[in-house]
């Protein structure tokens, strides 16, 4: 990773780490926190949360653990196995209620 600095007081030019902060504001602020030890068990809690459970539309929707262990492209390959294997599922299963269908209007 690189660190790259923004200008002070000019949020719009540090974009990614702004855009950070949305979810742990919109989390974090729904409780009022009356000890900081608390609010900082919160913000640990949600940043495990955020690295490691949390799926992003951005990296594939895997997690960023999930990237950096080097999972993503076995977790995509099993995603895209499993969808085949429910097309044709529901493929046969629609084929078949469609003969029923045909055969119970025949008779």
């Amino acid at each position: 990773m690189r660190h790259i600095l923004a200008s002070p007081f000019h949020p719009q030019a540090n974009g990614k780490l702004e855009r950070y902060h949305l979810p742990i504001k919109l989390d974090i602020n729904q409780i009022p926190y009356d000890v900081p030890g608390n609010l900082e068990v919160a913000i640990t809690e949600f940043v495990n949360y955020y690295n490691n459970r949390r799926y992003h539309k951005a990296l594939g929707n895997v997690t960023p653990s999930d990237v950096l262990d080097g999972r993503r492209e076995q977790i995509l390959q099993k995603r895209k196995e499993v969808q085949t294997q429910t097309f044709q599922r529901r493929r046969l299963h629609n084929q078949h209620r469609i003969s029923v269908s045909i055969l119970a209007h025949q008779c």
